[in-house]
């Protein structure tokens, strides 16, 4: 499990940072929102823990970005412990909540609570227009007929659906499907987005593959 600890307080950042490893997380950290932001154009994690009160964009707003556009769950971390602050917290979309100064044993656990909830919570099937994805047994079904794709082109389409209308960098594609080890071009992702649309519109999918220029590709239901 990969997490993204945004703390301006290096020493933070650090304390956390090296306990989380010790468990067998795999951490980055950012020192701002702005820089978070611009990791995660590159880079997919799976949780993020985030400080409130940061220069610049504050730690409410952030969450609301990342629960919003990335689709990522957040920790806040921060020394504000009144019932107000904790209220606009959850209200940006925070999982939890840990006020400073805390317990590593407390962040531990929290940590491992909220990947839990949000594994749990990750479809066995996805619906998207006339399209049906079931992961559990790795079919695909248009308009009732079942199809079987490659596992490359499962994967990559899963993907996109778990995150239909929303744009999914080229990078975080090849990371998720090939690993962060692959040495290969990017004209193997190509092969694969356009094989995946042809079959998508040889069988009348109500959903296509948009291509964002510079950036990557989203899932959209056609109008």
């Amino acid at each position: 499990m990969k997490i993204l600890v945004i703390d301006d307080d290096v020493y933070i950042q650090q304390l956390v940072s090296i306990h989380l490893s010790r468990e067998g997380y795999q951490v980055y950290r950012a020192n701002h929102a702005e820089e978070a932001l611009a990791f995660l154009e590159k880079k997919t994690v799976d949780l993020a823990i985030v400080d409130v009160m940061m220069p610049g964009m504050d730690g409410f707003e952030l969450t609301k970005i990342l629960s919003n556009d990335f689709d990522l769950p957040v920790i806040l971390l921060t020394a504000k412990g009144q019932i107000d602050d904790k209220e606009q917290g959850f209200l940006s979309g925070s999982e939890d909540y840990i006020v400073k100064p805390f317990e590593v044993k407390e962040l531990l656990f929290r940590v491992a609570v909220v990947l839990r909830r949000v594994e749990r919570a990750l479809e066995a099937v996805i619906k998207v227009g006339n399209l049906m994805i079931d992961r559990k047994n790795f079919e695909i079904n248009i308009n009732q007929e079942t199809i079987l794709l490659p596992l490359k082109e499962f994967e990559l389409l899963s993907l996109l659906a778990s995150r239909v209308n929303k744009i999914t960098p080229r990078s975080v594609l090849v990371e998720q499907i090939w690993g962060a080890d692959y040495e290969g071009g990017e004209q193997t992702l190509n092969t694969h987005i356009n094989r995946i649309r042809e079959r998508l519109k040889k069988y009348e999918a109500t959903v296509e593959i948009q291509t964002v220029r510079g950036i990557g590709y989203k899932l959209e239901v056609m109008k």
